[in-house]
């Protein structure tokens, strides 16, 4: 039995990546798991994962320096085989770590410094100077760590070419999670989008679409706007008279919303941190047995149109978004077909189960004998 702690400041303790994938399945296999997180909900163990609370971030200043030294604190209190880091926050701690003879590795859920030229909240004038500072200190910070685990082949091939050893440990659905779907003849004329709602997301051109369906389509929309600015936009488009808002889901009620829905849609506008992502939710729609109504990049129209389990289009089209609608909520027969075909390559190719064996196989490399 080894010990292995994963460290995030940013993320919820219950993070679908970090503890029902990673935590959970290394606790599975034996190993002794703790997970530090900032969310001021106190200390528990659940599932066999131990959790320790370093108390909630005052704000985005707070979360990355006071937090990280907390982070870094409680970390330094406890003896691991392996650390694992979640946020880009966490580096200074990663560096920190190996001072003290630890080994330690980065789990890059996104390419940050693309990420942080599509940031609204940044002044045009500032977001590239910033991205290519930060891309400098994570090229610095990374080649002095053991590994990165990459969520993407994108930002695995990134690393890998700065010279940094990299495994994608890809964010697959877990087999069986989302399943119950209603049958196809008792479904709603529906179509879902759950996940983080914001405005280079896609959600007024989808709210704008259902706007222009001539089906009758409704929306089932779960999660949250953490845009003010951008709920108050879509609420008065006449689209919103077709939305269900069903506010922040749990894993259950995705399943039920997903369960219900003839499709899902993920419709992410063409940003440079999008391009070459490969969303969780895409894949959990093609788990559960819906076509998807994807945006029409290169390497989604691989993955959604190579499978044949959905449509393809301009995500910045609300025509083109309605007309998938209507064309899948009219076809049953069609929209059914493309569903199993995505619920077979989940089966098949894109699933947890694949990738919880190549992060096995990781730490093992990483501290031989020990994993």
């Amino acid at each position: 039995m080894s010990s292995i702690i994963h460290l995030t400041s940013v993320h919820p303790r219950y993070d679908t990546r970090i503890f029902l994938k990673m935590c959970r399945s290394l606790s599975a296999i034996g190993h002794d798991v703790t997970l530090i997180v900032a969310d001021g909900k106190g200390a528990e163990q659940k599932e066999g994962i131990r959790i320790l609370d370093v108390g909630k971030s005052g704000g985005r200043l707070d979360r990355m320096t006071g937090a990280t030294r907390r982070v870094l604190k409680a970390a330094l209190e406890l003896d691991a085989d392996l650390y694992h880091l979640h946020d880009p926050e966490m580096l200074p701690v990663g560096l920190r770590l190996k001072r003290q003879g630890k080994r330690v590795i980065f789990d890059a859920h996104e390419d940050v410094p693309k990420q942080i030229l599509s940031k609204s909240y940044l002044h045009p004038f500032v977001r590239k100077p910033i991205s290519m500072a930060t891309a400098g200190f994570e090229r610095f910070a990374c080649s002095r760590l053991d590994h990165v685990v990459a969520a993407t082949p994108a930002i695995r091939d990134k690393f890998a070419a700065l010279g940094i050893k990299s495994t994608d440990i890809n964010n697959f659905p877990m087999l069986g999670e989302l399943d119950g779907a209603v049958p196809w003849g008792q479904k709603e004329r529906e179509v879902c989008y759950v996940g983080g709602i914001s405005a280079i997301r896609g959600i007024r051109e989808v709210v704008a679409g259902m706007g222009l369906c001539r089906s009758g389509a409704r929306l089932n929309l779960g999660g949250g706007f953490p845009e003010s600015r951008v709920r108050a936009d879509v609420e008065r488009m006449p689209g919103w008279a077709a939305v269900n808002e069903l506010g922040f889901l749990s894993r259950g009620q995705v399943r039920e919303a997903l369960g219900r829905s003839v499709a899902g849609i993920v419709t992410f506008l063409p940003e440079p941190n999008h391009i070459d992502a490969q969303p969780n939710k895409m894949f959990e729609y093609m788990s559960a047995g819906l076509p998807v109504i994807a945006s029409g990049f290169p390497l989604w129209q691989e993955i959604v149109e190579g499978n044949d389990c959905g449509i393809c289009v301009d995500p910045l089209d609300p025509a083109a978004i309605a007309e998938a609608i209507d064309r899948l909520i009219e076809n049953p027969d069609l929209a059914r077909r493309m569903g199993e075909n995505g619920r077979r390559a989940v089966h098949e190719r894109y699933n947890w189960a694949n990738e919880e064996k190549k992060l096995f196989a990781l730490y093992d490399a990483v501290v031989p004998g020990k994993l």
